[in-house]
């Protein structure tokens, strides 16, 4: 999963750049990038680390113009090198610059494509960079020395008909302006913003609405499927649909975990959401275990506590804050590495033991991955004190692998993967587990937009919206994603990273 931004003002936008990206630092801490332009010139700053730690005072200096781009991102390839860290750029046509949320389902045969038809090389393992090209040479078509918005539309809809998978895009092209678009499924959120000032109109164009309220912008509302906006350098907003047969189906975990609960994507409020599914898994619980004897419901920070509010109001139970977080601690589901990950959670972590002694205690998390994390929560709690240790999901049982920029793990790394709830309770050594219905999850998520006909929920129920993903495809993805695999590649880019440094 990425962050996503891009900016075309008036004056200097490299620190609404910075505070963009670390508005959306949720979305990716394993490297970050602003590209940004000024006349006729491109300046860029890149490499692996937060957002805070990627910039500084002599890098900002140096990231002149009224138009930019960013990006933050954790790997969804399973390569963890600094080479990786987008924006990427290539020289022709134009000097085109490009970050990118999303994974390209067909990047194998596109990348052959590029080669052998296109006479593009491709320098990384990143579809991002082949996502570039592709749009590159669709741009290149038009044979002009100068461009228009037609241009930029055809360059978009040639990229819709080679494209698969999920991808919302910004694009800087040097001199001209920004263009933003979204694949034909509206897989990935992307919006759009605008502001007014006394020398003319800015726009900003970001993965969600939080970074467009907090820079201080007005939220037109999101790219729609297939639909491509561009902004000139004048400040001149055009919009256009470049795909044929368009649907939103966007992805249902977005509102599970990733977005930040203050964010509107596809017009639902992820806050109210997330209360709804928090309330939905209560009347379940009171569904299946009416005399159940839960004393206190404890939220496992930080995105499940919209859910288990209202879920503890729903049962009549007392809430309460069990466990401290060191803030400083990164998402463990982002991490790279199974060691990385364990070692991360008591350190992340820390039970407040007065709210577990003695009590039977209902902990209330978003999803369940792995079962890693869930598993040393619960020990945690039996640590505390608590009697009986009982855990509710806001998300049915993850399942499958995703395929569209949320490196889950490979399937057989998934704790519900071929296992009933009574066998995945035993696995995280929960006395009692309960999960949310598919279905109430997306009535909780439609509920905010009832024109969504379909959301991409293939984690938990193997369908693939794209139509495109094979048995073959997923055997590909186990592989590339198990933690033994990742971990080589991991030796393989820090030793590039020592080798570099030594030199």
């Amino acid at each position: 999963m990425c962050g996503i931004i891009g900016v075309v003002a008036k004056n200097s936008v490299n620190q609404m750049l910075y505070d963009g990206l670390t508005v959306l630092q949720h979305r990716g801490q394993d490297a970050a990038g602003i590209v940004t332009c000024d006349d006729g010139r491109l300046y860029l700053r890149k490499r692996n680390g937060l957002v805070r730690d990627v910039f500084r005072t002599s890098h900002m200096i140096q990231l002149r113009g009224s138009m930019g781009i960013g990006h933050v991102r954790y790997p969804t390839a399973g390569c963890f090198s600094s080479a990786e860290a987008q924006p990427f750029y290539v020289n022709s046509p134009f000097g085109i610059s490009l970050a990118h949320n999303g994974n390209l389902t067909n990047a194998v045969q596109l990348k052959n494509d590029l080669f052998r038809d296109d006479r593009r090389h491709i320098n990384t393992d990143s579809d991002s960079e082949i996502l570039l090209n592709v749009f590159a040479h669709e741009l290149q078509q038009s044979n002009k020395l100068t461009i228009d918005d037609s241009d930029i539309f055809n360059a978009v809809r040639g990229v819709h008909q080679r494209c698969k998978g999920a991808y919302a895009v910004v694009v800087m092209i040097t001199g001209y302006g920004i263009v933003g678009f979204r694949d034909p499924n509206g897989i990935r959120p992307i919006v759009v913003g605008k502001r007014t000032t006394s020398v003319g109109d800015e726009y900003l164009v970001a993965s969600e609405s939080v970074a467009v309220h907090s820079l201080g912008f007005e939220l037109i509302g999101d790219i729609t499927p297939g639909e491509a906006v561009y902004i000139n350098v004048e400040g001149h907003l055009s919009r256009q649909q470049c795909a044929e047969n368009s649907r939103l189906s966007p992805c249902i975990f977005e509102h599970v975990y990733f977005a930040r609960p203050d964010s509107i994507i596809d017009k639902i409020s992820v806050y109210k959401a997330r209360l709804r599914m928090g309330e939905y898994l209560a009347d379940k619980i009171l569904k299946v275990c009416p005399d159940h004897d839960i004393d206190v419901v404890v939220p496992i920070p930080d995105t499940s506590r919209t859910s288990a509010l209202p879920l503890a109001n729903k049962l009549g139970v007392v809430y309460r804050e069990g466990f401290v977080k060191n803030r400083y601690i990164g998402r463990t589901f982002i991490m790279p590495g199974q060691t990385q990950r364990k070692k991360s959670v008591r350190q992340k972590l820390n039970a407040i033991d007065l709210e577990f002694k003695g009590k039977n205690v209902l902990l209330v998390d978003d999803s369940i991955v792995r079962g890693t994390t869930s598993k040393q929560i619960i020990q945690m709690a039996r640590e505390a004190g608590a009697r009986k240790v009982y855990f509710a999901s806001a998300a049915p049982p993850v399942r499958y692998p995703n395929v569209y920029g949320i490196d889950m793990p490979s399937a057989s790394e998934l704790v519900g993967h071929n296992r009933d709830e009574k066998e995945i309770a035993e696995a995280i050594g929960a006395d009692w587990l309960i999960y949310q219905d598919l279905t109430d999850l997306i009535r909780a998520a439609r509920k905010g937009n009832p024109m969504i006909k379909e959301f991409d929920a293939s984690v938990f129920d193997g369908h693939y919206i794209t139509g495109d993903i094979t048995q073959l495809y997923l055997d590909g993805v186990e592989q590339l994603r198990n933690d033994a695999t990742q971990e080589k590649r991991r030796e393989t880019d820090n030793a590039v990273i020592e080798l570099h440094n030594s030199s």
